[in-house]
Formats: structure tokens, C-alpha cells, sequence
């Protein structure tokens, strides 16, 4: 199985996130804080979910049930918007603790959950996995 560029950037900006997302909210809530650690990872953050975001549009699959080769999974891209968009507009106006909500929501629903439907045996990554463990073609 050949992987395209765009796959190759939706997958490592999203394995990206995904690993530096705990980080990020370590930086901040942990015992000691590191409030310009928390600021410099949280934006790199935020680039690579919106590098994921971006890519995924361009990513299609015609083989599940789909709308012009958009998924059901394709609904996290403006998801993942909004929840950015809000998560920077809890901060503006002072709202830490929204902040704090809407950037762990962001997280988990975007890169646990999605992360975890990319392993489906249906799916191009958990064709890659599940062929690699179990010895499937």
C-alpha cells in the first residue's frame, strides 16, 4: 500500500497532535507551571490540528458511505474549528477555565476519538495496522 503526500502530512501532523497535545496541558496544570512552554506548545498545537484539519479535506474515500468521498469523519474538520475558534475566543475574553474546556475537548474529540475510528479495519491506517499484526493482505 503506497501512501499519497497528502496522507503523509494528514498522518504525521495528526500523530503530532496527538503526542504534544498532553504535553501542552502538562505545561500548564502540572505542579510546577511553565506558562511560556504552555504558549509555545499550545500554538505548535494548534498548527498541527489545523494542518490536520486542512488536509483532511483533500483526503477522500468513495468505498464508505460518503457524500462526493466526504465521510461521516470529515464532520470533525469544522468541529475542529470551532472548537479552536472558541477556545481562542474563551481566551481573549479572559475565560481560562473555557479555554482550559474547549482545548481538552478539542483534544480528545478530535484526536482520541478520530484517532480511534482511523483504526478501523476499513479504514487506510487500520488497513496498515491490522495487516501488519494479523498478516492480512
Amino acid at each position: 500500500m503506497q501512501m499519497s503526500p497528502i496522507i503523509a502530512v494528514h498522518l504525521t501532523a495528526a500523530v503530532s497532535a496527538l503526542v504534544l497535545g498532553p504535553v501542552v496541558l502538562w505545561a500548564r496544570r502540572g505542579r510546577t507551571q511553565h506558562p511560556r512552554l504552555h504558549r509555545a506548545l499550545g500554538y505548535a498545537w494548534v498548527t498541527l490540528m489545523v494542518m490536520t484539519a486542512v488536509s483532511a479535506v483533500f483526503i477522500r474515500d468513495f468505498r464508505l458511505p460518503n457524500i462526493s468521498g466526504f465521510t461521516l469523519i470529515h464532520l470533525l474538520v469544522p468541529a475542529v474549528f470551532y472548537g479552536l475558534g472558541r477556545a481562542f475566543w474563551k481566551l481573549f475574553r479572559g475565560d481560562i477555565r473555557g479555554h482550559r474546556l474547549a482545548m481538552q475537548v478539542t483534544y480528545i474529540s478530535a484526536c482520541i476519538v478520530a484517532g480511534g475510528f482511523t483504526l478501523l479495519p476499513s479504514r487506510y491506517l487500520g488497513q496498515l495496522l491490522w495487516s501488519q499484526w494479523l498478516g492480512i493482505a
